[in-house]
């Protein structure tokens, strides 16, 4: 596996990486090993003061790690400032929470005490996206550090130097060598980490393949893991939403990081009283972004990650279109160098077509026209994934009821699926399981240690 920047805007390779050695991967993972025997018994004062100053290196640098994001993957320059600001949100967040987070809960048993403590499990290893390349480090890395794990992570190959400002990002902080480490590795030395009986846990962020293996690897080492794969989020619209507000949510929902976005809006279940207008009024919209230098922050349409990408899309968008679906607008790729993607909309997908069952990572929006609120609910469960969606309508009462009978592990009202550190992200069916983020997210890799204090009057009378 080559670890490549590659910039996704005219195609040039910017610098390559050497993977690591068995012997260089061995030393890692003994260097880490060795820092969780110290790292665990420092307070949660200690570690939030590293933390802290990581989120401030990150703010006072904000240029510094933005503009890695769009050179290697394409990320609108002010879309990538919003991640950095995001990911020392959340880094900050779990240095002010995770005392209180991880105190140990007091029980009530009928005799005697008892209490639940909670303590880190030792190494972790994370395998991680490249279409956030600091947010997905951060809601992996903050938690667990704050909870006395410390962590490697394998990032993808075409962001190398998003991986590598992180890593150094940790130790400008005053970081012990070995809290958080990336490795730049193969598909095969990835199940040799996970086989190393040195890790205790695995999470992933990334496809349904990757999650499959990575998954099942750690199942055979009985190590827990997390996993966080892709969506087919359902955007909602109602017959008494606001049209003008919502269709401006769509775009966002739609075109925000160019569509590559796991809880980005995938399918639009419409209901047929506003589905003609709802479509007319975002085919001009999608139809106002216009192609350029991800690094001006004029652009509206950037890139998309790669150009492996790019193809895979058209290939989807061909397919879907051999099998009935009708192409309102896009649907190529634009005449310019770079992996320059046409938004795209199309309708009339059917079950019979793969696109009603795939994931559309990009500028491709699928469109449904549905009769009433209970055809919306049962296509938006109609689907294998399981991570997010959003409801539209000014009647919040109903909103909600439909949110509680969406199959999901998120949905949003009047808003589309999003992420803040105080929120707990995660879904279910081939979205994965666990959470990350909010109390929950320290939570997945810390033993929850029962401590009981017998009675002695009871012991005495026995």
């Amino acid at each position: 596996m080559a670890y490549q920047s590659v910039n996704p805007y005219n195609g040039k390779v910017l610098k390559t990486f050497e993977e690591l050695t068995d012997k260089q991967l061995e030393k890692a993972i003994k260097t880490a090993d060795s820092c969780f025997k110290t790292w665990q018994n420092n307070s949660f004062a200690e570690r939030a003061a590293i933390a802290k100053n990581a989120a401030a290196i990150m703010r006072l640098d904000l240029d510094g790690f933005a503009k890695p994001m769009t050179l290697e993957m394409g990320k609108r320059i002010e879309e990538a400032r919003g991640e950095v600001m995001l990911s020392a949100d959340i880094i900050d967040y779990y240095a002010k929470h995770a005392e209180t987070f991880l105190a140990s809960e007091k029980l009530s048993p009928d005799a005697g005490e008892a209490m639940i403590e909670s303590s880190p499990l030792g190494v972790l290893f994370g395998v991680q996206p490249w279409n956030f390349p600091y947010y997905q480090l951060a809601r992996f890395a903050a938690p667990n550090l704050m909870a006395g794990n410390v962590v490697i992570v394998k990032h993808a190959s075409c962001t190398p130097q998003c991986a590598i400002a992180f890593e150094k990002l940790w130790l400008d902080a005053g970081a012990p060598q070995g809290v958080y480490t990336n490795l730049f590795i193969s598909h095969d030395q990835v199940n040799q980490v996970i086989d190393d009986p040195r890790i205790k846990g695995v999470a992933l962020t990334g496809s349904l393949e990757a999650g499959k293996s990575v998954a099942a690897r750690a199942g055979q080492n009985l190590k827990k893991s997390t996993m966080e794969l892709g969506g087919s989020d359902a955007f909602i619209v109602l017959e008494d939403a606001d049209l003008d507000k919502t269709v401006k949510w769509a775009v966002w929902a739609k075109m925000n990081n160019m569509g590559q976005c796991c809880v980005a809006a995938k399918r639009f279940i419409v209901v047929e009283a506003l589905a003609d207008r709802f479509l007319a009024k975002f085919e001009v919209a999608m139809a106002a972004f216009e192609a350029g230098d991800p690094m001006d922050k004029a652009t509206t349409l950037a890139p998309l990650s790669t150009e492996g990408a790019l193809l895979k899309l058209l290939d989807q968008i061909d397919n879907a279109i051999a099998h009935g679906a009708k192409l309102v607008m896009g649907g190529k790729r634009i005449a310019r160098d770079g992996a320059f993607m046409q938004p795209t909309i199309l309708t009339n997908i059917k079950p019979a077509n793969p696109a009603f069952r795939e994931e559309f990572f990009g500028p491709v929006a699928l469109m449904f026209t549905v009769k009433n609120e209970e055809d919306a609910i049962a296509l938006a469960n109609d689907s294998d994934f399981g991570l997010g969606g959003s409801v539209f309508t000014q009647d919040i009462a109903r909103g909600k009821r439909v949110a509680s009978r969406i199959h999901t592990g998120m949905v949003f009202i009047n808003q589309p699926t999003w992420t803040a550190p105080d929120l707990p992200f995660g879904g279910i069916g081939n979205s994965g399981y666990g959470r990350e983020l909010s109390s929950m997210g320290i939570q997945e890799f810390v033993n929850k240690k029962l401590i009981r204090v017998a009675s002695i009057n009871k012991l005495a009378s026995a």
